[in-house]
């Protein structure tokens, strides 16, 4: 029986991520760590979220060794884009095209055989603020 002891800002900390957080993760650790400082088991939290032991046991050995850092999960995780690297063939391209995005895909596809839609190219255009 593993069951982690808060201190009583811990406890304001995490009823306040539970309530208020906008990110699911955070709200679901938060919340899995205050059940089990009210002494519920690790069987029982694993049932509660549908996840499995050893992900609870993790989830109390980050709150041991990084307390509130553990909560979010770790930057770098998702698929990586397709368009990295080419950032500047890209803004020439937006200059010759006036912003056609729909010209830009097609370079893209005939001259480096990179295949993506449209969102994806506007998403990457925001994101490297071309």
């Amino acid at each position: 029986m593993r069951y982690i002891k808060l201190k009583t800002e811990d406890i304001e900390l995490l009823e306040l991520l539970v309530k208020t957080s906008t990110n699911n993760t955070i709200r679901t650790h938060s919340q899995c760590l205050f059940l089990s400082h009210q002494r519920r088991t690790i069987t029982d939290l694993s049932m509660i979220f549908d996840i499995d032991r050893k992900t609870v046991e993790r989830w109390f050995n980050s709150w041991d060794s990084d307390g509130v850092n553990s909560l979010s999960i770790a930057s770098g995780r998702g698929v990586k884009t397709r368009l990295k690297g080419f950032e500047e063939v890209i803004k020439q391209q937006v200059e010759l095209h006036n912003r056609n995005i729909k010209n830009i895909l097609t370079f893209l596809k005939e001259e480096h055989n990179i295949i993506v839609c449209k969102r994806t190219l506007r998403n990457f255009l925001k994101d490297a603020r071309l």
